[in-house]
C-alpha cells in the first residue's frame, strides 16, 4: 500500500545512507540519493539515472516522494505568477512569483489555511487545515525557480515567507525548509535574501533569536495600540504588543539585525493622529523599517484603503522621526495574488 511507505524526503542524509548500508549496499549511495532529491530535485525513482534498475525498484518498494504538483497557474497583467499547488493528499496552497526590474521573489505558503484569525486577511477564513512539511515548502520554491528562469531568464533571487499560514506556528518545519534552500545541497540560496514574516509570536522571535538563524525577520503590526490591533487582529489579545516589544528587543540584542514592521492603513481603523503618534513611539525601540501596504480588499466592507493624505500624513511622521518608510504597491491583484488575497479560489 502507497500510504504504508514512508516519505524517502523524510530522511537525513545519514539516515538514507544507513539504509543502504542496512540494505548490504555501499554508504554512498545514499548521498547519490539524497542529491536527486534535494539538488536535482527529483520527483520519480525513475529520475535518478545513475543509480541502477535494481536499487530504483527497491526504492520505490519502501518508499514515496510526496511531491508538489503545480496544479493552476495564472498570470497577472504585471507579471506576477500565482501557483495554485496541489499537494499528495489534496490540498491546496498557493504561491506566487513577483518580478521587478532587479529581482524575483517568492512568496511561499507555511500552512493550509491559517492557525490566526486576522480579520482583514482572506486566508485566516479557510483556518488551519494542516502544517506543511518541510519538502512541501521547499517544492514552492523549486517551482518559483523555475518559472523565473523560464519568464524572466533569471533565477529566483529573494524569498519571504508571506503566503497561506504563520510560519512561526510551524516552527520546525519552516526551518527545515529554509536549511535545505540555503544548502549548497539545495538551492544554496543566501540566507540574507529570505524573509519570514510573522503575525508576532513572542515566545517563537525568542526561540529564532536562540537559534542563531541568519534570514530576516518581519512581522504584521498594522497598529501598535492594544485595542486596536486586538480588534483586527483578536490573537493579540494573548500576545500583546507589550510582550511583542520585549520579544523584539531580545531579537534585536541576539542578532543585530533591523526588524521591517508590515503595516497597513484602514479608513476609520488606524487613521487617526493617536495611531500614527503609537506608531512612532513602537518603532523607537529597536531598529526598524516600515513597509506601508497597499490593502486588497476581500469582498467585505469593513475594510478600506484609507486615503492618501491620511497615508502621508504617516510617512511624515516617520520620517520626521528618523525612521526608514517605503510604500509597497501591491502586485498581482486582478489574479487575487496580492497581500492577504490567498485563498484557494480555485
Amino acid at each position: 500500500m502507497a500510504d504504508k511507505k514512508k516519505d524517502i524526503r523524510a530522511l537525513s542524509k545519514e539516515q538514507l545512507r544507513e539504509f543502504f548500508v542496512k540494505e548490504g549496499d555501499k554508504a554512498f549511495r545514499g548521498n547519490q540519493v539524497y542529491e536527486w532529491l534535494w539538488g536535482k530535485g527529483a520527483h520519480t525513482f525513475e529520475d535518478m539515472t545513475n543509480i541502477s534498475k535494481e536499487t530504483r525498484q527497491m526504492l520505490q518498494d519502501n518508499f514515496v516522494i510526496n511531491h508538489i504538483s503545480v496544479d493552476t497557474m495564472q498570470r497577472s497583467s504585471d507579471g506576477t505568477v500565482k501557483n495554485a499547488v496541489k499537494l499528495h493528499d489534496g490540498l491546496i496552497v498557493e504561491s506566487v512569483l513577483i518580478p521587478t526590474e532587479t529581482r524575483t521573489t517568492a512568496c511561499v505558503s507555511s500552512q493550509v489555511g491559517c492557525s490566526l484569525d486576522c480579520k482583514f486577511c482572506a486566508t485566516s477564513r479557510l483556518k488551519r487545515m494542516r502544517n506543511l512539511n518541510p519538502d512541501e515548502i521547499y517544492d514552492q520554491v523549486v517551482a518559483i525557480d523555475k518559472e523565473s528562469k523560464l519568464y524572466f531568464n533569471r533565477p529566483l533571487s529573494n524569498i519571504v515567507f508571506m503566503g497561506m499560514g504563520e510560519p512561526l506556528m510551524n516552527y520546525n518545519n519552516v526551518m527545515k525548509a529554509i536549511d535545505k534552500i540555503t544548502s549548497p545541497e539545495g538551492l544554496g540560496m543566501s540566507p540574507k535574501r529570505i524573509v519570514v514574516s510573522t503575525s508576532g509570536v513572542p515566545k517563537m522571535i525568542k526561540k529564532m533569536a536562540d537559534d542563531a538563524v541568519k534570514f530576516n525577520l518581519a512581522v504584521s503590526l498594522h497598529s501598535a495600540i492594544d485595542e486596536v490591533r486586538t480588534e483586527i487582529m483578536p490573537f493579540n489579545a494573548t500576545f500583546p504588543l507589550e510582550d511583542l516589544k520585549e520579544a523584539l528587543e531580545y531579537w534585536y540584542e541576539k542578532t543585530q539585525r533591523k526588524i521591517t514592521y508590515e503595516y497597513v492603513v484602514w479608513d476609520g481603523i488606524n487613521d487617526r493622529r493617536e495611531d500614527i503618534n503609537a506608531l512612532v513611539k513602537f518603532c523607537k525601540y529597536v531598529p526598524c523599517k516600515i513597509n506601508i501596504i497597499e490593502y486588497n480588499p476581500i469582498d467585505d466592507g469593513q475594510f478600506q484603503q484609507a486615503s492618501s493624505s491620511a497615508i502621508d500624513n504617516y510617512i511624515q511622521a516617520l520620517e520626521s522621526n528618523n525612521i526608514v518608510v517605503n510604500v509597497r504597491r501591491s502586485r498581482g491583484k486582478d489574479i487575487d495574488a496580492a497581500c492577504g488575497q490567498l485563498a484557494n479560489k480555485s
